[in-house]
């Protein structure tokens, strides 16, 4: 169900989108949890004939706060944007979230955001849904301004899975402590990395290994690792297979944390290209070794057993 978006970066929308179905949020990696509730939103949609309009913030309301918060993010605005077309979406509505719009109290941002401007007739939202200065406002106080201003709170229930909530929060957990193809049910998609080939030491070219090196940027630093990888490249549909590390490569007392990918049967120059890196299996654990013919050893080894899992 791909459906064509309109975006936003304001309250104005047109006469088309307003009196529609509103969902608010962050939605950092649109999980399964997030799918319960866009589903809910497209049973609306389709009994009261209405449209479906998200609105979203960036930079993410946490990482503005607190600035010390620099790998945060599980997908990039880029990947939110392609995967909300298949969720049945009519529009976007991506605010700038700064300082002014931080100052705005959580009634008026209901009063005159969310009823004059965009005349909501639905607003679907989490039992811990916090907006306002300060996070003042909570889902109880959108309740008790349903009948004044004349909306209709849907509160979906959270998505269990073995005891846990599903949310952005255990994914970005699971990231994190190596639990990748646990994280990719979750998602119910693989977790990827959308960054451009930068020029580097070429030290992996130097040991037999070329790599495209990648800066991670803001996204969460996964468990520092070697991970059996596809990537795609921009406009191309072929899809390559290879081998990722994401660390500081500790045999060459590096600082600076890269994400390094090695392309199987391929040589051509991806300098400045943009690629998306899919993990697909984590490996191991980031290690130091003593020398460079160890490195190439465990390299090796390595690479066998990521053909076996791409295979």
């Amino acid at each position: 169900m791909v459906s064509k978006i309109e975006f936003y970066n304001n309250f104005k929308v047109s006469k088309i989108h307003k009196r529609s179905i509103l969902l608010i949020g962050n939605f950092d990696g649109l999980h399964l949890g997030h799918q319960k509730l866009f589903k809910l939103a497209n049973h609306y949609k389709k009994k009261f004939k209405l449209k479906i309009g998200i609105i979203t913030f960036e930079p993410m309301p946490k990482m503005y706060f607190n600035k010390s918060i620099k790998n945060f993010r599980i997908f990039n605005l880029n990947q939110k944007k392609k995967i909300l077309k298949n969720l049945g979406i009519d529009f976007i509505i991506i605010k700038k979230f700064d300082k002014k719009f931080s100052k705005i109290k959580s009634y008026p941002f209901i009063k005159d955001i969310l009823c004059k401007c965009l005349k909501a007739k639905y607003i679907f939202v989490s039992d811990n849904f916090r907006f306002g200065n300060k996070r003042e406002g909570n889902v109880n106080q959108l309740i008790k301004n349903e009948k004044e201003l004349k909306f209709k709170i849907v509160k979906s229930k959270p998505l269990v899975l073995k005891n846990k909530v599903i949310s952005s929060t255990l994914i970005r957990n699971l990231l994190s402590n190596g639990k990748l193809e646990y994280a990719n049910q979750l998602l119910a998609r693989k977790w990827s990395i959308e960054s451009k080939v930068q020029k580097g030491r070429q030290m992996g070219k130097e040991i037999g290994f070329p790599t495209c090196n990648m800066d991670i940027k803001d996204y969460v630093i996964p468990k520092l690792g070697v991970y059996a990888v596809r990537i795609y490249q921009k406009n191309k549909r072929k899809i390559l297979k290879g081998i990722a590390n994401i660390g500081y490569r500790p045999t060459f007392n590096q600082k600076k944390l890269l994400l390094e990918v090695h392309i199987f049967n391929f040589s051509s120059n991806l300098y400045n290209k943009h690629l998306t890196i899919e993990f697909i299996n984590f490996i191991r654990k980031e290690k130091k070794f003593k020398n460079i013919n160890e490195l190439k050893k465990q390299i090796n080894l390595d690479l066998k057993l990521v053909k076996k899992k791409l295979n």
